[in-house]
């Protein structure tokens, strides 16, 4: 796992084989970073199913509580799939807009 920082969002980007694995040290490193937009990454060779992204449900709504976002790039799923409350993206510009779309949101106190 390579977490970068960028100016507005940690960038984390996946590069284990195994999910069990990856999530074992997301779940570290994300305590640390509980205060910022994360954008992560998963690359098409990870081995992860729909299931697996319902892990990430309490990240989720733990990040919206807080006012930060967080977006999940994977382009092999079929997005209504998962539940709304993840926003799971194929590319990185669209995780950035999401981004972007989240702070007009919370701006406008939506």
């Amino acid at each position: 796992m390579k977490i970068e920082k960028k100016e507005t969002y940690s960038y984390i980007l996946s590069d284990e084989k195994s999910f069990k694995t990856f999530f074992s040290n997301f779940k570290e490193a994300v305590e640390k970073l509980q205060k910022e937009h994360i954008i992560l990454h998963f690359l098409d060779d990870i081995n992860i199913n729909k299931e697996d992204f319902s892990l990430f449900l309490d990240i989720s709504a733990h990040k919206k509580e807080y006012g930060t976002s967080f977006v999940i790039i994977y382009k092999n799923i079929n997005v209504d799939d998962i539940p709304e409350t993840i926003n799971i993206v194929p590319t990185l510009t669209e995780a950035i807009d999401v981004l972007e779309m989240e702070a007009m949101e919370r701006e406008l106190g939506f």
